[in-house]
């Protein structure tokens, strides 16, 4: 009650809980200083000298608010969001804002019901934007389509935050009536602008959008800034854009950046953290500490209008930090709303999947023969080329198939048959395959490989659920099941991750390269709206002319 938090932040009933003792992180201030921390029914009271029903002595670490993730795809970890919230709560993440694009790109509204009751049985926060862009461009072939009528129903039906990024930028530009009935249908939009400069970039801010999570270059960053746009610093597995982007921060536009890390892969996720993982770099960078925490913590809250949320300050949110180090590379505890949900590592609840039965059997296809995939090498057709660390890839042009991979994008939900083929640089495979159902944003059959004979043995064998399979010789030396739209499991985040590594290892017996990286590289592949050059389920697609080569 209201009167009970003011009486307690007079000092005239103890607080719940207080932190004594500890380094508060003043990210309104901008300093650190020392003292207690006392909250009362979720809610931070303030600093001072409290009295509280449970006092931990912290003993000099830092106490700062928890991490929001401004943008992220939790489909792209593998694991349902319940599962999601045990991996990144522990890493001090306590609110994520989540765009559930895939799923809705593979099962539609049933989709995004599953990922809106599966996430209410942990305690992380999480905020879904409704996505806008299913399926991502008009020459996608995804499992479901939501149009601009459907959006706002669904709008109306569900409490999303706001629209999902904005992919479809040809569309909005070129004024397409279903595209802007969607954006004159939502307060807030998520954008998604790559390399979009000058008046295209003016006329993308006019259709309502908010941030961008697509910079790779400072300069890009600073002209977003300068019309309007908050920039999501996205540090991720595929793209990692945060050591050329903090470039672009400086004192006068710190308050329009956060980070966010868009997709990541479980291991990761465990391994080192997400939005950590980002303080932790930008400090090792050499970046102003209270920086990295203001861009990890309040940036988004105000960016989002999520309320008093993202500070250590009275009358916000109780979701706390304490970490012995200002890296956040050694979090010992984490809150909650006052509620301590994660210490040592490791999550302190415990999570029911939602029904999963009516977002399984996503896979719909015949037999795949390998006279289906094979392409003969023409040094007169473009081959698509990968850039490490980057989701853009490049049109070369190559005088013999040597270095190079097959590649083939597959429709998999309605057996249309469409198969697109392309050779590709900077994976060379050697007497294998891999096929995998995750294919951004359709997610449709990604399979590269060394020959067509290894590629189909990798399509066949990922069944009606979908998955990952690497194959070796024809024959699959690895498998992982991922039988929620072919792209989340249904195990613990654990069980995914031990099955995960044992894909990764699997696919470095093929290719020196074939790295956790590149198979993230591989599912974006065929994602339409990223530069250059993509393979969708029709061939080679170029995306600056928004047009299939």
């Amino acid at each position: 009650m209201l009167k009970d938090i003011i009486q307690s932040a007079l000092g005239n009933v103890k607080a719940d809980l207080v932190l004594k003792n500890g380094k508060i992180i003043d990210v309104l201030n901008h300093r650190i200083v020392e003292g207690n921390v006392a909250v009362k029914d979720g809610v931070i009271l303030g600093t001072g000298d409290y009295e509280g029903e449970r006092e931990i002595d912290v003993k000099g670490a830092y106490i700062a608010p928890g991490f929001v993730d401004s943008h992220v795809h939790i489909e792209s970890a593998m694991v349902t969001p319940s599962q999601y919230a045990k991996a990144v709560m522990p890493k001090g993440v306590t609110t994520v804002i989540a765009d559930p694009h895939e799923i809705a790109n593979v099962k539609g509204e049933d989709g995004l019901a599953f990922m809106i009751e599966d996430s209410k049985s942990s305690p992380l926060e999480v905020h879904f934007m409704l996505p806008s862009c299913v399926p991502a461009t008009p020459f996608d072939h995804a499992g479901c389509v939501i149009d601009g009528e459907m959006t706002e129903e669904l709008l109306k039906k569900y409490d999303f935050l706001g629209l999902g990024e904005m992919m479809n930028y040809p569309g909005v530009t070129a004024c397409v009536p279903d595209v802007h009935k969607k954006l004159e249908s939502a307060e807030y939009i998520d954008g998604h602008a790559p390399m979009i400069r000058g008046m295209g970039l003016n006329a993308y801010a006019c259709g309502g959008i908010k941030n961008d999570h697509e910079c790779s270059t400072a300069d890009e960053a600073l002209e977003k800034i300068s019309k309007g746009f908050d920039i999501f610093v996205r540090e991720g597995t595929g793209a990692k854009n945060l050591e050329e982007l903090m470039k672009a921060v400086n004192p006068y536009n710190m308050r329009h950046f956060a980070f966010c890390t868009d997709d990541k892969h479980p291991a990761e996720v465990i391994r080192e953290g997400t939005i950590s993982h980002c303080i932790d770099k930008a400090v090792k960078l050499g970046y102003d500490p209270i920086d990295a925490y203001t861009m990890a913590c309040y940036n988004s809250c105000v960016s989002y209008n999520l309320g008093r949320k993202g500070a250590i300050a009275s009358g916000f949110d109780a979701d706390i930090v304490v970490t012995r180090d200002i890296n956040a590379t050694q979090i010992e505890q984490v809150y909650k709303k006052g509620v301590l949900v994660a210490e040592k590592g490791k999550a302190l609840f415990e999570v029911k999947g939602a029904d999963t039965s009516k977002v399984e059997n996503t896979v719909n296809i015949d037999e795949i023969k390998a006279e289906d995939l094979y392409m003969p090498f023409d040094k007169n057709k473009m081959v698509i080329s990968l850039n490490e660390g980057s989701l853009i890839t490049d049109g070369v042009y190559c005088e013999s198939e040597e270095g190079l991979s097959l590649c083939a994008n597959i429709e998999r939900y309605h057996k249309t048959g469409n198969i697109g083929r392309c050779y590709v640089k900077g994976l060379d495979i050697a007497n294998g395959a891999i096929a995998q159902t995750i294919g951004h944003d359709s997610h449709n059959i990604s399979v590269i490989g060394s020959d067509s004979e290894n590629m189909a043995a990798a399509v066949n064998a990922l069944g009606k659920q979908g998955g990952i399979v690497v194959v070796s010789d024809k024959k699959v030396i690895a498998k992982m099941e991922l039988a929620v739209g072919g792209i989340m499991s249904e195990k613990s985040v654990e069980e995914v991750v031990s099955e995960h590594e044992k894909i990764v290892e699997a696919a470095k017996t093929l290719s020196p390269s074939g790295s956790n990286e590149t198979l993230m590289i591989l599912g974006f592949i065929s994602l339409l709206v990223i530069p250059h050059f993509k393979l969708g389920d029709k061939g080679v697609f170029d995306v600056d002319k928004f047009e299939y080569v």
